[in-house]
C-alpha cells in the first residue's frame, strides 16, 4: 500500500515546523565507536533512578536456551489483549524502560497487558543476538499459559520496528504462534541495513541523525558481512517473504531519512495501512506537539479495533 499523506491543519504544521528549528540546533547521532552509546546509556539510567516510574514487573523469561529480561505494565481490569513492545534506540542504546510513558498510555487506553523487551545492546552484541533475544520473547509470549486466549499485538519503533518485524518473519516456521498475532504497529522502522535509497541519498542537513554517516553506521552494526549478506531476512526485513502477516500500522515523517524503509516495506506488505507524517522528523511519537497526540490516539484506536477483530481478518 502506498504511503497516505496524514490529514494536518495549518496550525499543527507550523507548530511542527517550530519544532523542527530546535531540532536543528541539536547535534545529530552518530553510531562510529562504542564508546558515545556507553556514555549515552548510563545518562539513560542515571535519568531513570531519580525518576520515580510505575509499578511494573521484571522478569527473566528463558526459551530455547535464551534468558532475556522483560518488563511487563498490566491494566487495573480484566486485560482484552497483550501487547509486546520492542524499543527503539538504533540498536546500540535504550532498555524496556524507557518506553514507560507510551506503554502505559496503551496500558490504559486499551486495557492492554504490555511486556517490553530488554534485549541485549549491539555495542557488546552482534545485531542478530538482538533479533535472538526479541524472538525468543516473542516465543514465550506466545506459549505463556498467563496470556493464552488473549490477542497479541506487536509494537516496535525505529531500530524496535526493525526487531518486530524480523521477529515476524521469523515466526513464520510457527505457524501457529504466528496465526496468534492479530497485528503490528511500526513506527519508522529500518528494514534495509544496507541503506534504502532516502538513507544512502542523506545528506547534512539531516534532523537527528548524521544523515552523510548512516550508510558507515548499518555496517558496524554487522561487521563482516557483505552487502548481499546484509540483505538477506529477516536481518533486512525488507526482503522478506511477507506473505500471512498480520495487519500492520505504519508511520514515518516526511523529513525523516529512512522514509523509504516505510515506504517500500509498506508496498509489499499485503495488510499494511500506512501513513506519512509532513514536516515530520525521525521520533515524532516523542514530540510534544499536537501531531504526536493524534497520530498515539489513532494507534491506540487501531490497537483496541485489532483485540475486537473490527480490522480486517488476514
Amino acid at each position: 500500500m502506498a504511503l497516505q499523506p496524514w490529514p494536518a491543519s495549518a496550525t499543527e504544521l507550523a507548530q511542527m515546523r517550530r519544532f523542527n528549528q530546535k531540532l536543528g540546533w541539536m547535534p545529530r547521532f552518530k553510531i562510529r565507536n562504542r564508546v558515545t552509546p556507553r556514555v549515552l546509556q548510563t545518562l539513560l539510567r542515571i535519568s531513570q533512578k531519580i525518576k520515580k516510574g510505575p509499578a511494573a514487573e521484571t522478569r527473566l523469561i528463558r526459551q530455547d536456551g535464551i534468558q532475556v529480561p522483560v518488563r511487563i505494565l498490566r491494566p487495573n481490569g480484566p486485560p482484552k489483549g497483550v501487547v509486546l513492545d520492542i524499543h527503539g534506540g538504533g540498536w546500540v542504546i535504550g532498555n524496556a524502560q524507557m518506553d514507560d510513558d507510551l506503554n502505559l498510555g496503551m496500558v490504559r487506553a486499551c486495557d492492554v497487558i504490555v511486556v517490553s523487551v530488554d534485549y541485549r545492546l549491539a555495542v557488546d552484541t552482534p545485531v542478530q543476538g538482538l533479533m535472538q533475544d526479541c524472538l525468543a520473547a516473542a516465543r514465550w509470549l506466545l506459549g505463556e499459559p498467563e496470556f493464552a486466549g488473549l490477542p497479541v499485538i506487536v509494537v516496535g519503533e525505529s531500530a524496535g520496528g526493525h526487531l518486530a518485524t524480523a521477529t515476524l518473519l521469523a515466526l513464520k516456521q510457527w505457524p501457529a504462534l504466528l496465526q496468534r498475532i492479530s497485528g503490528a504497529v511500526l513506527y519508522y522502522g529500518v528494514y534495509d541495513l544496507t541503506g534504502s535509497p532516502s538513507v544512502r541519498a542523506a545528506g547534512p542537513d539531516t534532523l537527528l541523525l548524521d544523515g552523510p554517516g548512516m550508510v558507515d553506521a548499518l555496517r558496524l552494526l554487522t561487521p563482516g558481512l557483505s552487502d548481499e549478506q546484509r540483505r538477506q531476512p529477516p536481518l533486512s526485513p525488507l526482503f522478506g517473504e511477507v506473505e500471512g502477516m498480520p495487519p500492520a500500522l505504519m508511520f514515518v515523517g516526511e523529513l525523516d531519512p529512512l522514509l523509504d524503509d516505510t515506504r517500500l516495506l509498506a508496498e509489499r506488505w499485503p495488510l499494511a495501512e500506512a501513513h506519512l507524517l509532513p514536516e515530520s522528523a525521525r521520533g515524532f511519537i516523542h514530540f510534544p506537539v499536537a501531531m504526536a497526540v493524534a497520530v498515539l490516539a489513532y494507534s491506540r484506536q487501531w490497537i483496541s479495533d485489532c483485540l475486537t477483530g473490527e480490522q480486517s481478518s488476514r
